[in-house]
Formats: C-alpha cells, sequence, structure tokens
C-alpha cells in the first residue's frame, strides 16, 4: 500500500475547516478565502517525543498548496471541498469531502474569548475555543486578509499539543499564476466513486461522518470531523504497513503508531484486510475514537497466508 502510506505522511498538515459553530466556521471560513504565501512551522509534543516541520503554504481563490519536507516532493492541494496528494512523479490521491444535504448538529465549540494582539507586526485577532467545557485551542487570524496565522492546540488537562505558526506571510500575490508555477506535472489518476452501504458509525464522540468514497481498487475512505479536529478512516483489501511505528495497546486491541507533525497515524489488521486512521486528535481523544471503529482481528493463518501470495 505504497499509495497509502504517502497519502498519510501528510494529510493533515493543513487544520480542518469543516467548522459547523456559527462563530467558529465563519472565521474558518474567511480564513480559507484568504489569499497570501507564507512559511509555517509546526511543533507537537507527542507521547512519543517532539514532531517538528516546516512547512509552505500558498492560498489562492479558495485553493490552498502546502508543500512539506516530511517527504520529498510532497505537495498537499485543498480547496472547495477537496483535496489531493501529489508527489514528483504525478498523482498519489484525490477526494473530496462535503457534507451535503446532512443536518447540522449542534456546535462541539464555543469561542470564549477574543482579544486584538500583532502577530509579525501586523494587527491579528486571537480567540480561545472551548468544547465541553474545557480550553482545546487557541487560534489568531490576521485582520486584513483573515488568515490563521497561529493555531496551537491544548489536551484535555491543559496541556500544549501542538503549536502551528506562519514565521512570514506575503499578501503579495499577482494573479493565479502564482499556483500555477508550482504546480506538479504528472498524470490525472482515477477519482473516487461514492461508497456503498458502510458499517461505520454516523458519529463518534461527536465526531461526524462527513464523507465517505471508494476507488477502483476497493481503497475506501471516510472523513470525520467535529468542526475543529478531523481524522481519516481508510478501509483497504490488504494489511497497511507503517513504517518506524510503535505498538500501543488502546481500546482493548493492538495498534502500530506513528506521529508526525500535527498528525498521528494509527494502523491495524482486520479479518477483511487493513485499516489506518490518521487525523489531528489530541492524545486524549484516541482510545474514545478507536474505541467505535472496528477493533483488530487475527485474520488467521489460512487468510493470512493467502494475502501474502495473491494481495
Amino acid at each position: 500500500m505504497k499509495r497509502l502510506a504517502a497519502l498519510v505522511a501528510i494529510l493533515v498538515l493543513v487544520p480542518a475547516s469543516a467548522a459547523w459553530g456559527a462563530e467558529l466556521d465563519e472565521l474558518l471560513t474567511r480564513g480559507n478565502e484568504a489569499t497570501y504565501s507564507a512559511e509555517q512551522t509546526i511543533s507537537c509534543s507527542t507521547p512519543d517525543g517532539v514532531r517538528d516541520a516546516v512547512v509552505r503554504i500558498t492560498q489562492m481563490d479558495g485553493e490552498l498548496r502546502v508543500f512539506s519536507g516530511v517527504t520529498d516532493e510532497v505537495e498537499v492541494a485543498a480547496g472547495d471541498g477537496t483535496w489531493s496528494v501529489r508527489r514528483g512523479d504525478g498523482l498519489v490521491a484525490e477526494a473530496e469531502v462535503d457534507a451535503g444535504e446532512k443536518e447540522k448538529s449542534e456546535p462541539v465549540y464555543t469561542v470564549a474569548e477574543e482579544e486584538a494582539v500583532e502577530y509579525l507586526g501586523r494587527a491579528a485577532m486571537s480567540y480561545l475555543l472551548i468544547r465541553d467545557g474545557e480550553p482545546r485551542g487557541e487560534l489568531t487570524f490576521d485582520d486584513e486578509t483573515g488568515a490563521l496565522v497561529e493555531a496551537i492546540t491544548f489536551t484535555l488537562d491543559g496541556g500544549v499539543y501542538c503549536e502551528r505558526r506562519f514565521t512570514s506571510i506575503d499578501t503579495e500575490i499577482e494573479s493565479a499564476s502564482a499556483l500555477d508555477a508550482q504546480a506538479v506535472a504528472g498524470d490525472e489518476g482515477s477519482s473516487p466513486v461514492v461508497a456503498g452501504e458502510t458499517s461505520l458509525p454516523e458519529e463518534v464522540s461527536r465526531f461526524e461522518l462527513l464523507d465517505q468514497y471508494e476507488d477502483e481498487d476497493g481503497l475506501r475512505f471516510a472523513y470525520y470531523s467535529d468542526g475543529f479536529f478531523s481524522f481519516a478512516l481508510f478501509e483497504t483489501p490488504t494489511p497497511v504497513e507503517l513504517p518506524e511505528a510503535s505498538s500501543v495497546e488502546l481500546a482493548g486491541g493492538a495498534y502500530a503508531r506513528a506521529f508526525t507533525a500535527g498528525q498521528v497515524t494509527y494502523v491495524w489488521e482486520t479479518v477483511s484486510g487493513g485499516m489506518a486512521l490518521v487525523g489531528d486528535l489530541p492524545p486524549d481523544l484516541h482510545e474514545a475514537v478507536l474505541n467505535e471503529m472496528p477493533h483488530p482481528q487475527d485474520p488467521g493463518f489460512f487468510r493470512r497466508w493467502w494475502r501474502n501470495l495473491f494481495g
């Protein structure tokens, strides 16, 4: 599953934008419409140690491109409810995330405080996000553009989990050619098809299933969000390999886990194949989410032997 491995490396370097709370939704929507280029640092304190990264971001006309040092020549493009991942040799994966006609639930987050601040020598506004009575994020938006220039996320005990900060911002992008010049040539790939019936839950610890797809190779993709944090769930016909992972016991099962700057990836094996969860969730939410998903299961000797022979 090389394609999936490349995808999970940098899927959620950008915070989720599927916000349902009225105030939070307005803030993130304006940020998604901003025009700028920037350099961003990401630093996260995980159970497996600190994870850092520096990314380059360009956004215009609702399209966001993120160039990451996590893997060579990898680009994430997101905009208008879609995301794609490209490598130097072409398209790796693409999908759309669309809540469609789904009825919106009560907002998970409230915006509790706001304060005028200065960031990178520019006027900005800082907001504190509250989930279930506890602070879970502090967001700073540039006044002029609406760009989210700083995002700090907290664990349930109030500790800092991840810090994302712009170290520079340039709002003088002249035309869409600024994006076109950074485009990566490659084949167009194949678009996923809408998935049929699924056994996946519609809601997990106040994370709602927004959309799901299945591609021609049988890889299924589902996207969940609580309005700020989010995760993607992949179901694959064969087990997923996760290099340099640690083994952990959670939710009554054994998982392979790896942290990178801004995200966590869990993989596990089931009777029917493999699963992978990729998200920006703070560690205190991991077990609750995994507990509602299909649990790890040993497929047995003969099924494993068949997979090894024929995939």
